[in-house]
């Protein structure tokens, strides 16, 4: 996971719009302040941990990326994305999340808007006020410079590679960059010829012109901003066939192609696994890519987990972990990819499960009993994980600095809440409550409160005190059939 993430200041925003209408007002000839349009300034939709990503106003319903690579990876990419959507409430003005590129211009259905940078947000003005209902159409000529740090492309030995998760798509290319609002993709790249190209989704064409070549990729369901990948390098793809003939394919450096493909013809028994546990694989093909660059992290992009190339390399060496790892990102697909989480705050159910079922892999296939010693010992940190940033379906806002999503609270601290869960009701209520889950919100957003609602049906009886200890309180509750267990005291 990526382990950055970036709060903008809504105080430093305030002082420039503020700077900006005293200008006015002092100016010669200038309309009074109060008859000045206000400046362009951030929008958001209110997320507690993210106040100004994603934007109000608009459903997008689809990005049509198109980049073109120059060749090297220290320079910028030309791109033009296209969004279309649905507008939801009254806009005089439309805000975008995007910063780290340079826009060389902008259309609203069709006609040219004016634009200005807030922060990192772009606000287009277009000719008139957009009203409920209608469609909208937003193209934006850009560039996206892969230079500098904090998410969004990572450069790799021969190319390109993306990494977007939390809050760093709109590094990469404009949009509604939270994950509430989820819409089709379609890619459309250029490369050099010698260079592959892949895309989340599936493959609709390549088409070679001369020196390069044009690569386009399309979802075939909806996927978060977070979620977005597309590689360039000196790959090969190792293709295979999985569960009920979904297309398999592993991106991997082209040096590697004979000694990965053991490990990544694993896959398929993988997901006969996971789908034994909560049913059919939910998207339209699946496969590891491989990235030649030193990552500290593992991401599930949509239809395309992300590794580093030396973890693969290590898998076969350390088949106990890593194997749980490799799980651990195909879990994401249902959990995470395919329903998403509606706030930030809603990420324990993405890596709570996820990690859920690489403990549970594990167990099963690598080591007995490792699932019940490893919840223990998460039973053990739990009330200091709690106390580091707060319970897991409660993450604390940082009093300054950057906020750290991806602490242990989330992964085994919320993997202890799903035991605990599967404790009180027992295994068979349990699977049904999985397999419900992923039927339900299937290639929508949900929240915590749906979870709770759906586990007090499938119960059959109400669960929200017991869930509301377990994911709120500071302090870790009793855990069901072990009552030895106790938190570890606080160092003194």
């Amino acid at each position: 996971m990526l382990r950055s993430a970036r709060l903008r200041s809504p105080l430093r925003h305030a002082l420039l719009a503020a700077t900006v209408l005293a200008t006015l007002a002092a100016a010669p000839g200038a309309p009074a302040a109060q008859d000045a349009a206000p400046p362009p300034r951030p929008a958001g939709i209110g997320d507690p941990l993210f106040p100004h990503l994603g934007n109000p106003g608009y459903d997008v319903l689809g990005y049509d990326i198109s980049l073109t690579y120059p060749g090297r990876n220290d320079a910028p990419l030309a791109a033009r994305t296209v969004i279309t959507a649905r507008v939801t409430d009254r806009l005089p003005r439309i805000n975008l999340d995007f910063t780290h590129g340079t826009v060389r211009d902008v259309t609203v259905n069709g006609r040219p808007a004016a634009h200005a940078g807030a922060g990192e947000d772009l606000v287009v003005t277009p000719g008139r006020t957009l009203h409920p209902g209608e469609p909208l159409r937003i193209a934006v000529r850009h560039t996206s410079d892969p230079r500098g740090h904090g998410g969004g492309w990572i450069r790799t030995r021969d190319g390109l590679a993306m990494a977007n998760q939390a809050d760093a798509a709109h590094r990469v290319f404009p949009g509604n960059d939270h994950p509430a609002d989820k819409a089709r993709f379609t890619f459309r790249v250029i490369a050099p010829k010698d260079l592959t190209v892949v895309a989340n989704g599936l493959r609709l064409a390549r088409e070679r012109a001369g020196a390069r070549t044009t690569w386009t990729y399309r979802t075939a369901h909806p996927m978060a901003t977070e979620l977005a990948q597309v590689s360039i390098g000196r790959s090969a793809v190792l293709r295979g066939t999985g569960p009920h003939g979904l297309p398999l394919r592993h991106v991997v450096p082209e040096r590697d192609r004979r000694t990965v493909r053991p490990v990544v013809d694993r896959t398929s028994a993988q997901i006969e696994w996971m789908e034994g546990y909560v049913g059919r694989y939910p998207l339209e093909s699946y496969g590891v890519l491989s990235v030649d660059a030193p990552l500290n992290f593992a991401l599930e992009t949509q239809t395309l987990s992300v590794f580093g190339r030396d973890f693969l390399k290590a898998v076969e060496t350390h088949p106990k972990r890593a194997e749980g790892i490799l799980v651990h990102e195909l879990a994401h697909q249902w959990f995470g990819n395919s329903v998403t989480p509606r706030r930030w705050s809603d990420l324990w159910l993405n890596e709570g499960h996820a990690t859920w079922y690489e403990a549970l892999f594990t167990d099963e296939r690598h080591d007995r009993g490792s699932l019940v010693r490893r919840m223990r010992a998460a039973y053990e940190q739990s009330d200091a994980w709690r106390r580091d940033g707060g319970p897991p379906a409660a993450p604390r806002q940082p009093d300054e600095g950057r906020l750290e999503l991806f602490r242990p609270v989330v992964y085994d601290g919320s993997a202890l809440v799903l035991y605990a869960l599967r404790q009180e009701i027992g295994a068979a209520a349990f699977g049904k409550l999985e397999g419900a889950w992923v039927t339900r919100h299937r290639d929508g957003t949900a929240g915590t409160a749906d979870f709770v609602a759906l586990a007090s049906d499938v119960a059959g009886r109400d669960l929200e005190g017991f869930l509301h200890a377990w994911l709120y309180e500071e302090r870790t509750p009793p855990m069901p059939g072990h009552p030895r267990w106790k938190p570890a005291k606080p160092a003194r």
